[in-house]
């Protein structure tokens, strides 16, 4: 963990979220606590089925869980029932998301596809254009500002991927699976822009792997079992 790592961002306390009733139910979260800190990059592993896209979409308020409590970013949004009612807004606010198959939207360019978050959050149309070219020149992609994503390789989409994720400064990143598609070289380009972000920005940032390539890039590691939490690896 890094030594200046201090304030909390994601706090959670006996999270639980099941589905289906009588023979068919499955426990996908079972009583999850943990603490994440900013400037932490933090993987979480498990099986298929183990429950880790169901914490990562509960943390990111897409889904409610069944009970227990949850403060993001020091504000308690869950407390065995939503404390805000404008989830949308608290996403805006406070939550990136990074997605394995980058989720570009095909008809708009590259800084388009950034700024569109800012539009959606209010911002005037050139303030959110100047914020996403920024993150672009940030993220060393701004000769494809003008680009579509079918013109992109990999790298670059991923890049653009982690620019509109950075777009409204959040201060919780969520990452599902952010360098599977990546061969090694460009995975640890991947791993050494979320560190510097976490660390630039005052960011927790949680991702979901398989990738063993970036184990080692990582501050802890979580594992999932059956929708528990079962133990936590520092990385030394």
């Amino acid at each position: 963990m890094n030594e200046n790592t201090t304030t909390a961002l994601v706090e959670l306390k006996q999270l639980s979220k099941h589905f289906g009733e009588g023979a068919t139910r499955v426990d996908a979260l079972r009583d999850v606590s943990l603490t994440i800190h900013a400037r932490e990059v933090v993987g979480l592993l498990g099986p298929s089925g183990s429950g880790k896209s169901t914490l990562l979409n509960a943390i990111g308020c897409i889904l409610e869980p069944d009970s227990g409590w949850m403060r993001l970013d020091g504000d308690v949004v869950y407390d065995n029932r939503w404390l805000r009612r404008d989830l949308r807004r608290l996403r805006l606010e406070k939550i990136g998301f990074i997605f394995q198959k980058h989720n570009l939207l095909p008809f708009l360019n590259c800084t388009d596809n950034v700024a569109i978050v800012l539009t959606l959050a209010g911002w005037p149309k050139k303030a959110a254009v100047e914020r996403a070219r920024e993150l672009l020149a940030y993220l060393q992609v701004d000769h494809r500002m003008e680009a579509m994503p079918g013109q992109l390789s990999g790298g670059e989409a991923q890049r653009v991927a982690i620019a509109r994720a950075l777009a409204n400064r959040p201060r919780i990143i969520l990452a599902d699976e952010p360098t599977a598609a990546l061969d090694s070289e460009r995975a640890g380009r991947v791993m050494d822009l979320l560190h510097k972000v976490a660390i630039e920005q005052d960011a927790a940032i949680i991702a979901v792997t398989h990738d063993e390539k970036i184990l080692g890039r990582l501050d802890r590691i979580y594992r999932m079992v059956d929708g528990r939490l079962t133990d936590q690896e520092d990385d030394g």
